[in-house]
């Protein structure tokens, strides 16, 4: 296994961080910068998107893992549409990936895929229908999500526990790890822990 764990500490505020590129899916203006934030976990910097489009997305740059695990701290801090923070895995561009995302209006954690821009849920294991899993997640806290991804199985861990899993075989190829948010959300990140699974 090996892991790459990423904070902002060293990147000047204000721009985007270096090694990753913005983009989004849809329409709209992403807006990833590095910022000075006290209550960050690492230190002193954190990760914030505030920009307003359909999805926006920030990829990282030469990760090409196919089995493997994404980890992340976040805290939602505004959006009156949405308060979501993301977790992209196996992305082959910004139309083509898996998300899993939390969100802190509707208090819930869904699974999806995004195929040539289009966004589904996906269904949890052995459970026909529903949409994710409900789960308190308040804004202005820190909280930590974290995908596992091992062939078409994926296990989602909020806080440090499991929640669900989900298994589906449209993306099966290696592909890049990513952070995600939708609409007006404004989200911090910070801590981006992400490794292969040998």
């Amino acid at each position: 296994m090996s892991n790459h764990a990423m904070s902002f500490e060293s990147t000047q505020t204000g721009v985007a961080p270096e090694g990753w590129t913005a983009t989004l899916t849809g329409s709209g203006d992403s807006k990833w910068t590095v910022e000075s934030d006290e209550t960050a976990p690492s230190k002193s910097k954190v990760l914030k998107q505030s920009g307003q489009a359909t999805y926006p997305l920030l990829l990282k740059n030469d990760t090409s893992i196919k089995d493997g695990f994404v980890e992340v701290k976040f805290k939602a801090i505004a959006g009156s549409q949405d308060r979501a923070a993301g977790i992209v895995w196996r992305a082959k561009d910004a139309n083509n990936y898996y998300v899993m995302r939390a969100n802190a209006l509707e208090d819930n954690v869904v699974l999806y895929k995004t195929v040539n821009g289009v966004r589904s849920p996906l269904d949890i294991v052995g459970r026909k229908g529903g949409y994710g899993a409900d789960v308190k997640v308040p804004a202005n806290t820190w909280h930590s999500l974290r995908i596992d991804f091992r062939g078409s199985r994926f296990g989602v861990s909020f806080k440090g526990k499991q929640l669900f899993e989900v298994e589906d075989s449209t993306f099966t190829d290696a592909g890049k790890v990513g952070l995600w948010t939708k609409a007006d959300s404004v989200t911090l990140f910070d801590e981006v822990t992400y490794g292969d699974a040998k």
